[in-house]
C-alpha cells in the first residue's frame, strides 16, 4: 500500500458491439491492435467491455500467457478531492481498507490474499486510487469478492484507524528518508501553488494526527461508489462467465450521487532554484517544467516532445559522453489537469550542479530555438508504438496499461494514446518545444551530495526488550474462499527448448504468442571472488564502454539503429533485447554486435575513467555505500575479495588495456546462457542465435564460477550515520552453510514464509507493523546459491525503536526453532508457496529470471514443480529442527543506517 512515488525518487482497431439481455449489461468484445512499425502484422487482442446498471465500468483484456489474472480496481478519486488540511485523506483511506469490513475481518483478508499467492497491494495518486491482485486464474472469484465486500462497507472506527495511523506515519518518515522525494515535494509545491496539486497523495503527520476514523468512514461513504469505480481484469479469463460472476458480485452494489470535483486553477508561475543536499554519491541538477496534462489536445505532441528529449541519440543525452555529466534524462509525470517535466543530469561530488543546470538550461533553449529534429520525432513515435506492444509480456503489467488509459487518462483503450501520437506532426512537437521549454516557466533544484560520518561499531548486537508472543491463530476463511486451503501442485504452462551450440553457448527458447514481439535475455556467469578482486574499477569502465558504440556502428549510429525497429537493447554481462517479431533477426544483430564486438575507444575511455574517479571518492564517503560495505565485512572472511575497495587511485592508475583484458577474460560463450521468449519457433531463434552468436569463441581454459563456501559469520552491529534520513534503515543478517541443493533449504524457505509471506498475513508483518505500528514494512529474503546461503531482514522505523523492533524478530526465529508449528499455519505458508508458481510465469520478464537462475545455480528448468513436491512433504517437526540446525539469532549482524536515536 502506498502512495504512487516521484519519478525523482526512481533514479536511481474498429469495434464490433454485441447486446447481451440475459446479463442486462451493455457487453462489447472489441478488437484492438497497438500500431507497430511498418510492415509488422497486426495481432489481434480482444477486449471485452461492460456497464452495469449501477454504473461500475468493466473491462477484461484477455491474455494466455499463464494460468494467471490480474484484477486493479480503480476508484476515481484521490488527494485532488482530500479536504483542505488532510492533503493525505485517500491515502489514509487506500489504507483502511485493509482493516476489514463487516463481512470480511482483516485477518479472514489477509489470509485471504496469501492462500492466493500473496500478490496485492494498492496505490492512491492524484486522481485515482487502486486496488489491484495478481492470482492464479481459479482463484478470480475470490479476488473479485473481496473487491466487492470492500465496495459495500468499511470499518473505519477510531480505534482501528489509531492503529493504522502509526503503520502510515513510518511510510510517512520513510519518504521523508529520501531527500529526492522531498525535493519533489518542493517542486509541486512550487509548481501547482494554490491547486490540489501542490500536494502528493502520501500526506503529513499532522493531518494524519487530526484524522478521524469518522471523517475516512465519511470520505469513503462520499466517494467508493460503482458510478465511480472501473474494474479491469486482464489474464487467461472467460470474459462471459467473468461477466457474469462480477455482475452477481457488484450488481447490487447501489450508485451514488458524487459531489463536484476540484478544479485545478494554475497561477502563474514564479521561478525559483531550489537548494537541497542528497545521501547519494552524487549530485542532481533539475529543471522542471509545467506541462499539459493528459486531457489536453496537447498531450500526444508533448509526449512525443519528451521522448525526443530523452533520446539517447538527443544533445541533452549527449553530456554524458562529453563528460559534462555522469547520468541524463528527461521524464514526464502526466496528471489530468497538468503535468510536470523533468530534465535531470547528475554531477559528482564536488562538482559543480550550478554551472551543469546552466547547461542543462541552454541545452533545452538551443532545441526550442533551433527546431526538433524530425528523425527523432519518427523515432519517438515508432517507439511509443512499439512499448506499447512489449506492454502485453506482462499480465499485470497489461492490467496498469489499461487502468492508466481508462482511469488517469480518461482514454477508451491504451490505442487511443498510440492513435493519437501517430498523428502527431513534426511541426506539432516544433511548437510545443517553443512553448514548453521557456526558462521563465521553469522551476529548478540542485541536490549537492551530503557524505556520511564514518561507521561506528555499537554495542548493541540484539533486541534490548523482551515480548509476549503474539501468535495469531489462523482465522478461518469465509465459505466463498475454503477452496483456497488446498493444496496441490500447479501446472506450468513453461516447457522450453533447450539447445547448447557449439562454442558451448546454452539457448533456451519459450514460444509464446501474446504479443507480435520477441524478447531475449541473456547471463554470462562469474565469480566475482575471482573478478573483482584486482580488476580496479575494470568492471565499471567496461559496463559504461559498452553504451558507446561497436567497431562498425559509433554510439549514435548504434542507438539509430535500433530506432529504426523501435527495439530496447541493453549489452554487458546481463544483456538484454526488446524487439517486434519482424525485427527479429536485426535486433539480435545489433545485440551481438555490441556484446562482442564492442568498439571500447580510447576518447570515451579518458572521459569514462575521470568521470569514474570522481564518482569513486564520493561514493566511499555515501551512506549507502558505507552501509553494504559494512555489511559485506561484517558478514565475511577477513581475506574475502569482496572487502576490497576500489579507491580513486586505483581507478586512475586504470588503462584501457585493463579494461580489453577483462573484457577478453569474462565475456565467454561457454559461461553464456541466452532465453528467447516471443513469437518465434525454437528452429527460427536457433538459427538466428546461431548465426550472430555461433563464432564467439572462448579463450582458455574454463574458469570456476562457484565462489568459496562462506563460514559462519560472528555478530556485529555497526551504525553508519545519515542525517538525511527521519527514519532508521536496519539490515540485519547472517549466512549459512546451506547450499541451494541442499533439501534444508526448502525446509527453512518454507519456515521462512511463516514469518515473513504474504505481507499482512505473515506472523512478522501482523507483529511488528499491524498490531505494534513499529515499521511500515518488514521483508526476509533467504538467497542461496550452489555454496551458501544468507538469511537477511530489512525494516525502517523510527531510530528508538530499532532495538524493540529487532527483539520481535529474534524472538519469532527462537519460537521457530523452540516450537512446532500447528498443521494449520504450515500448511498457510505452503498454499503461498506453491500458488507463487504459476504468478513467477505472469511476464517474460519473471520467466527469463527463472530460467536464467536455474541454469546459474545448477537447478533443473523444472525446478518449481519439484520443489513444490517437496514442499507437500515436509512437517513441522522437520522446519523446526532445520531452524534449530542452521539459524542463528545471536550471530545476526545488524546495519543501520539513519539518524542516532536521542
Amino acid at each position: 500500500m502506498n502512495a504512487a512515488g516521484s519519478l525523482l525518487s526512481k533514479l536511481l482497431g474498429t469495434p464490433r458491439r454485441a447486446p447481451n439481455t440475459l446479463l442486462n449489461v451493455l457487453f462489447t468484445v472489441v478488437f484492438l491492435s497497438s500500431p507497430l512499425p511498418a510492415g509488422a502484422p497486426q495481432p489481434v487482442q480482444e477486449v471485452s467491455r461492460a456497464t452495469l446498471d449501477n454504473g461500475l465500468r468493466v473491462v477484461i483484456v484477455h491474455n494466455s500467457l499463464a494460468p494467471v489474472v490480474t484484477t486493479v480496481l480503480n476508484y476515481l478519486v484521490g488527494s485532488n478531492e482530500s479536504p483542505r488540511g488532510f492533503p493525505g485523506m485517500a491515502h489514509a483511506l487506500e489504507h483502511m481498507m485493509f482493516r476489514g469490513s463487516p463481512d470480511l475481518s482483516a485477518d479472514q483478508l489477509a489470509n485471504v490474499a496469501a492462500a492466493m499467492g500473496g500478490d496485492f497491494n494498492a496505490e492512491t495518486q492524484q486522481s485515482v486510487t487502486r486496488y489491484f491482485f495478481t492470482v492464479p486464474k481459479q482463484d478470480l472469484d475470490v479476488a473479485l469478492h473481496i473487491e466487492s465486500i470492500r465496495m459495500r462497507n468499511l470499518l473505519a472506527t477510531d480505534g482501528l484507524w489509531v492503529r493504522e495511523r502509526s503503520a502510515i506515519e513510518q511510510e510517512i518518515a520513510q519518504d521523508l528518508s529520501i531527500p529526492e522525494n522531498v525535493c519533489h515535494t518542493r517542486l509541486l509545491a512550487a509548481m501547482f501553488r494554490g491547486t490540489p496539486y501542490e500536494h502528493d497523495a502520501l500526506g503529513t503527520r499532522p493531518s494524519f494526527d487530526a484524522t478521524t476514523g469518522a471523517m475516512l468512514k465519511n470520505f469513503y461513504n462520499t466517494w467508493y461508489a460503482p458510478n465511480n469505480a472501473i474494474l479491469v481484469i486482464a489474464g487467461d479469463v472467460n470474459p462471459s462467465t467473468t461477466i457474469a460472476e462480477v455482475k452477481n458480485l457488484f450488481g447490487s452494489i447501489p450508485r451514488k450521487t458524487l459531489p463536484p470535483r476540484s478544479q485545478v486553477q494554475l497561477q502563474p508561475l514564479r521561478p525559483e532554484t531550489l537548494r537541497l543536499t542528497t545521501d547519494q554519491p552524487y549530485g542532481l541538477a533539475v529543471a522542471a517544467f509545467r506541462w499539459p496534462g493528459s486531457n489536453s489536445a496537447n498531450f500526444a505532441a508533448a509526449r512525443v516532445l519528451a521522448d525526443v528529449l530523452d533520446s539517447e541519440r538527443g544533445s541533452f543525452h549527449g553530456l554524458v559522453p562529453r563528460g559534462k555529466a555522469l547520468s541524463a534524462g528527461f521524464w514526464l509525470d502526466s496528471s489530468p489537469q497538468a503535468s510536470l517535466s523533468y530534465a535531470i543530469a547528475s554531477f559528482p561530488a564536488g562538482g559543480n550542479g550550478t554551472a551543469l543546470l546552466r547547461q542543462v538550461r541552454k541545452i533545452l533553449q538551443d532545441i526550442a530555438k533551433n527546431r526538433v529534429s524530425a528523425d527523432l520525432v519518427n523515432a519517438a513515435k515508432r517507439h511509443e508504438a512499439a512499448d506499447a506492444e512489449f506492454q502485453k509480456n506482462s499480465i499485470s503489467g497489461l492490467a496498469m496499461l489499461w487502468s492508466d488509459a481508462l482511469a488517469l487518462k480518461g482514454r477508451q483503450s491504451p490505442s487511443d494514446d498510440i492513435d493519437a501520437i501517430q498523428k502527431v506532426t513534426l511541426e506539432d512537437v516544433r511548437d510545443m518545444a517553443r512553448r514548453l521549454l521557456d526558462p521563465k516557466q521553469s522551476i529548478a533544484a540542485i541536490l549537492n551530495p551530503r557524505p556520511s560520518g564514518q561507521p561506528v561499531s555499537s554495542a548493541s548486537v540484539g533486541g534490548t526488550e523482551s515480548f509476549a508472543s503474539t501468535n495469531n491463530t489462523t482465522v478461518p476463511l469465509p465459505g466463498w474462499a475454503g477452496k483456497l486451503n488446498q493444496l496441490s501442485i500447479p501446472v506450468s504452462t513453461v516447457h522450453p527448448k533447450v539447445t547448447m551450440l557449439s562454442n558451448g553457448l546454452k539457448l533456451i527458447v519459450q514460444p509464446e504468442t501474446i504479443s507480435n514481439t520477441i524478447s531475449v535475455f541473456g547471463q554470462i556467469q562469474s565469480n566475482s571472488d575471482a573478478e573483482s578482486s584486482n580488476d580496479g574499477g575494470a568492471k565499471q569502465v567496461l559496463d559504461e564502454l559498452l553504451s558507446r558504440g561497436t567497431r562498425s556502428l559509433d554510439r549514435v549510429a548504434f542507438q539509430k539503429a535500433l530506432d529504426n525497429i523501435g527495439a530496447n537493447e541493453s549489452a554487458g554481462m546481463d544483456f538484454s533485447l526488446e524487439v517486434p517479431a519482424g525485427d527479429f533477426d536485426r535486433g539480435v544483430a545489433l545485440l551481438a554486435e555490441n556484446e562482442l564486438h564492442p568498439a571500447l575507444p580510447a576518447s570515451a575511455f579518458r572521459i569514462i575513467k575521470r568521470q569514474l574517479v570522481d564518482s569513486v571518492a564520493g561514493e566511499l564517503k555515501s551512506p549507502a555505500y558505507l552501509t553494504q560495505h559494512a555489511l559485506e565485512i561484517a558478514l565475511q572472511p577477513k581475506n574475502d575479495s569482496d572487502r576490497d575497495t576500489d579507491t580513486s587511485g586505483s581507478v586512475a592508475s586504470l588503462s584501457l588495456a585493463n579494461v580489453r583484458r577483462y573484457y577478453r577474460s569474462v565475456f565467454r560463450p561457454d559461461l553464456t546462457t541466452i532465453v528467447v521468449i516471443g513469437d518465434v519457433t525454437p528452429e527460427r531463434a536457433r538459427s538466428v542465435i546461431e548465426h550472430n552468436f555461433g563464432t564467439w569463441k572462448a579463450h582458455g581454459p574454463k574458469p570456476s564460477t562457484l565462489e568459496p563456501p562462506e563460514p559462519a559469520n560472528p555478530p556485529s552491529s555497526t551504525e553508519v550515520p545519515n542525517a538525511s534520513r527521519v527514519q532508521a534503515e536496519v539490515t540485519l543478517a547472517e549466512t549459512l552453510p546451506v547450499t541451494r541443493s541442499n533439501p534444508d533449504y526448502y525446509t527453512l524457505n518454507l519456515g521462512s514464509h511463516v514469518l515473513d509471506g504474504g505481507l499482512y498475513a505473515s506472523r512478522l508483518s501482523r507483529e511488528l507493523r499491524e498490531n505494534t505500528g513499529l515499521v511500515y514494512s518488514v521483508s526476509s529474503t533467504l538467497d542461496a546459491d550452489p555454496t551458501g546461503t544468507s538469511y537477511t531482514f530489512n525494516y525502517g522505523c523510527d531510530p528508538r525503536n530499532v532495538s524493540r523492533a529487532r527483539a520481535i524478530i529474534e524472538r519469532d526465529l527462537k519460537e521457530m526453532q523452540t516450537r512446532v508449528l500447528s498443521e494449520e499455519t504450515l500448511n498457510q505458508a505452503k498454499v503461498l508457496l506453491l500458488q507463487q508458481i504459476p504468478l513467477s510465469e505472469s511476464s517474460v520478464q519473471s520467466i527469463a529470471d527463472g530460467l536464467i537462475s536455474r541454469t546459474r545455480d545448477k537447478l533443473p528448468l523444472n525446478e518449481p514443480a519439484e520443489a513444490a513436491r517437496l514442499y507437500l512433504k515436509l512437517t513441522p517437526r522437520q522446519v523446526q529442527a532445520a531452524f534449530a540446525k542452521w539459524i542463528r539469532p545471536q550471530d545476526l549482524v545488524q546495519v543501520t543506517d539513519g539518524p542516532t536515536a536521542k
